[in-house]
């Protein structure tokens, strides 16, 4: 498809973010907002809506207050390249996927609705943007989010050479490619979803002589992110046979077959809070 390009003074090709937020400045309330990081201010974006493309899902680590927090990102392609950011385990991602999962064909435009809910929580509904009709699917807090997240990628790699590109932006400019994570970046992103602490993870180094993690080999990285994972289970699991044994199964096997790996661990932790919550 060829792109018209407008000559002239524009802005960079760069995407524009939306952080997801229940907020107000200056007496003026939204639910998801700009960041000018020059001047450390929120915009306020009024339009609670956001017509394009999904053409990405990808899982992001960013740092807040000192501390990595795990981000959906929800990359539109529109009249420029959207990303709506916002927290893996918040409202809006999971009322944003189980939407999504119904979805058959990303070739078609879709609108996202951002909705304020109680206690600052934000909401996400989902239409068909040809025919306005809204795309709903029950409530399920317990969802299979690594299946779901899966298949969304998956629909989303077979229908993206089909998804039209922003309109001012140049062909190679209107898509960001998603490097290739190292092996220290899958540690950190791991060890920031469980809340591991860091200094057991260079202690763990220290002992194979090391200081990072890409300078193992995978079977003993592979062993790093099992023990991290283990110990974040042994306060949640009263039976650590259990919690090894679903690891295989819901993570390891998983990841095998072709699974986002944090997406994987994620849905394994849900589990065993699950069990643990009936137990109890």
């Amino acid at each position: 498809m060829v792109t018209e390009i407008k000559l002239g003074l524009c802005n960079p090709p760069e995407p524009i973010y939306l952080f997801v937020n229940q907020g107000e400045v200056d007496g003026e309330s939204f639910v998801w907002y700009k960041f000018n990081i020059s001047q450390e201010k929120k915009i306020p974006v009024t339009q609670r809506a956001l017509t394009g493309y999904l053409s990405e899902l990808r899982l992001t680590t960013k740092e807040f207050k000192g501390k990595d927090n795990l981000k959906l990102d929800i990359v539109v392609s529109a009249d420029e390249l959207y990303v709506v950011r916002t927290g893996i385990e918040t409202n809006f991602a999971k009322s944003f996927l189980l939407a999504a999962s119904l979805v058959q064909d990303f070739s078609k435009p879709l609108i996202i609705v951002a909705n304020a809910g109680d206690e600052n929580t934000v909401f996400c509904n989902l239409y068909d943007a040809v025919t306005k009709s809204r795309i709903e699917r029950e409530w399920n807090k317990n969802a299979d989010w690594t299946t779901i997240i899966r298949d969304i990628q998956s629909l989303l790699g077979k229908t993206s050479s089909s998804i039209p590109e922003p309109p001012l932006t140049p062909p190679k400019l209107s898509v960001v490619p998603q490097a290739v994570p190292t092996q220290d970046l899958r540690v950190k992103n791991i060890r920031t979803l469980l809340d591991y602490p860091l200094d057991l993870v260079k202690e763990w180094l220290q002992f194979q002589d090391v200081d990072r993690p890409s300078l193992l080999d995978i079977s003993q990285i592979n062993e790093l992110i099992k023990t991290m994972c283990l110990a974040w289970a042994a306060g949640k699991c009263d039976h650590s046979n259990h919690a090894e044994s679903s690891y295989q199964n819901l993570v390891v096997d998983a990841v095998t077959d072709g699974a986002d790996e944090l997406a994987a661990i994620t849905a394994w932790m849900q589990q065993l809070q699950t069990v643990k919550t009936g137990a109890g």
